[in-house]
C-alpha cells in the first residue's frame, strides 16, 4: 500500500469524534505525506473542523495534506481508508426512539443500540451506510471502512453480509470497563491490561491483569467489589456476581440488552447535558480559531480512539494490536453464531484486520448474548429489506419488549417518523 494514503472522514463535523480523531491523526501516528479529506453535509461545521485540522496539522508538524468537500463521491476517489462518524438528525430522532416506546410502557435505558430504539436507529442508518458502501465499492474498492457510528454491531453485520466493503468497527467501551474495575480496585487504569470478548457494548472481560507482573486481578476485584459503594455500577456488579466476569461498558449501555436493564435507571440519555457540552465545545472551538482563546493542552495529546492506530498499522505493516474491534464473527467466538458481528481484540497489518480469538465464552454468558444476537440479526434483515413484518418480529424477540400491543403501536408511530429514511438496501 505504500507509506502514504488518502483518508476520507465522512461526518468530520462530528463533535463526538472529530477532535478525538484529529488528536490521534496529528499527534499519535506517523501519517505525514498522506491526505486527509474531510466530508460533511453541514458547510459551517465542515469549515470549522477543517480550520481546526489545518491548525493542528501545523502545530504538530505532522505534514498531512488537508482537503474538504461536501461531495462524498468525489472525495472517495483513490481513498485507502474511510472513516464513518455520521448520524441522521441525531438528537431529535434519538429522543423519539426513547420517548415513544416509553409512552407505550416499554422501559429502555438509552434507546440507542438495543430495544425498540436500537431497531429504529438500525432502520434509518443502514440505508445511509449502504450508500457509502456502494460508493466505496465503485470509487475505492480496496479501502477499509473504519466505523465509529452506532449501532456498531448491526452496521458491521450488515456490511459483512450484503456488501463487498472491508469494514471494522471501533469503540472505546472496553476502556470504560477497564476504568470501572480500576476504580473499584483503586489501581490506575494504565496499570491494568484487559482482554474482552462479546458483543459491542455487551462485552465481557475475560482477563484482568496487572500490566507489569501479569498478576490475575480477578481475585482482588471480587474482594474489593464486595464492600464497594453500592451505588456504583449496580447492574454491572449484579451480572458480575452472577456470571463471574465483568461486563462492559456501563450500566446504561449494558441495560439496553436485558429485560431488567431499567433496574440501573431508565431515565434515558441526558440530552440537555449533551447540548450543553456541544455548545461549550463550539464556543471553545470558535475562540481558538479566532485566536481569542488559548488552545487547551489536551487538544494536542493523543485520544487513543484507535482509528489512527489501525491506519498506521496497515499502512506501515506494523502488526499493531488493537484492544477491541467489531468484526464479522466467523468463529472468533466459537460458541456464538458465525453470522454475527462480535467485539474481540484485533491485530492489523498490511494484510488487513485479523480477529484474535480468546476461545469460547463461558457457556452462561454465551447463552445470554445469544438472545441479543438473534435480535441484531432480525434488525439487520428488517433494515436491509425495509420490512415492517421483520421489524415487528425483531421487536417481539427483543427482551426489552414486554407487550405485543405496545410493540405494534410503537412500530406504527416510529415507522412513520422514520419513513423518509427507511428503504431497501439490497
Amino acid at each position: 500500500m505504500g507509506n502514504v494514503t488518502k483518508i476520507v472522514f465522512i461526518g468530520a463535523g462530528s463533535m463526538s469524534f472529530g477532535l478525538s480523531m484529529f488528536r490521534d491523526i496529528f499527534f499519535a501516528e506517523p501519517l505525514g505525506g498522506s491526505t486527509l479529506t474531510l466530508v460533511d453535509v453541514n458547510p459551517e461545521s465542515l469549515a470549522r473542523m477543517t480550520a481546526l485540522a489545518v491548525l493542528l496539522n501545523k502545530e504538530s508538524g505532522a505534514g498531512l495534506k488537508i482537503e474538504h468537500t461536501g461531495d462524498r463521491r468525489a472525495a472517495l476517489d483513490g481513498a485507502g481508508f474511510v472513516l464513518n462518524a455520521t448520524a441522521i438528525d441525531r438528537n431529535r430522532l434519538w429522543k423519539l426512539d426513547y420517548e415513544i416506546p416509553r409512552k407505550h410502557g416499554i422501559r429502555q435505558t438509552l434507546g440507542e443500540n438495543g430495544g425498540p430504539g436500537g431497531l429504529f436507529f438500525t432502520l434509518r442508518t443502514l440505508p445511509m451506510v449502504f450508500d457509502f458502501a456502494r460508493d466505496i465499492e465503485e470509487r475505492c474498492p480496496g479501502a477499509l471502512l473504519i466505523n465509529f457510528s452506532n449501532p456498531e454491531s448491526r452496521i458491521i453485520l450488515a456490511l459483512a453480509k450484503y456488501s463487498r466493503v472491508r469494514a471494522v468497527g471501533l469503540c472505546e467501551g472496553i476502556f470504560g470497563g477497564r476504568n470501572h474495575v480500576a476504580h473499584i480496585m483503586d489501581i490506575a487504569p494504565a496499570e491494568i491490561d484487559v482482554w474482552g470478548a462479546g458483543l459491542n457494548h455487551f462485552q465481557w472481560l475475560m482477563q484482568i491483569r496487572r500490566r507489569e507482573s501479569g498478576e490475575d486481578l480477578y481475585p482482588l476485584l471480587r474482594k474489593k467489589e464486595a464492600d464497594h459503594d453500592p451505588s456504583f455500577a449496580p447492574l454491572s456488579r449484579r451480572l458480575f456476581r452472577a456470571f463471574g466476569r465483568w461486563p462492559t461498558c456501563s450500566d446504561e449501555h449494558l441495560g439496553e440488552f436485558v429485560p431488567y436493564g431499567w433496574e440501573a435507571g431508565d431515565h434515558g440519555y441526558d440530552f440537555a447535558q449533551d447540548e450543553r457540552g456541544r455548545g461549550e465545545f463550539l464556543d471553545m472551538l470558535k475562540g481558538v480559531l479566532a485566536g481569542s482563546t488559548n488552545m487547551p493542552a489536551w487538544w494536542r495529546e493523543p485520544a487513543e480512539e484507535r482509528g489512527a492506530a489501525v491506519i498506521a498499522g496497515i499502512l506501515h505493516n506494523q502488526k499493531r494490536f488493537i484492544e477491541s474491534g467489531i468484526v464479522y464473527n466467523q468463529g472468533a467466538i466459537p460458541n456464538l453464531l458465525a453470522d454475527l458481528a462480535v467485539e474481540v481484540p484485533i491485530v492489523v497489518d498490511a494484510a488487513g484486520v485479523h480477529a484474535v480469538s480468546l476461545g469460547p465464552l463461558p457457556d452462561p454468558i454465551a447463552k445470554l448474548l445469544s438472545v441479543q444476537a438473534s435480535v441484531q440479526q432480525l434488525a439487520v434483515e428488517a433494515a436491509v429489506r425495509a420490512s415492517r413484518e421483520i421489524a415487528l418480529e425483531a421487536l417481539l424477540v427483543d427482551p426489552a419488549v414486554n407487550s405485543t400491543v405496545a410493540a405494534t403501536k410503537l412500530l406504527d408511530e416510529l415507522w412513520e417518523v422514520n419513513r423518509p429514511y427507511i428503504r431497501s438496501c439490497i
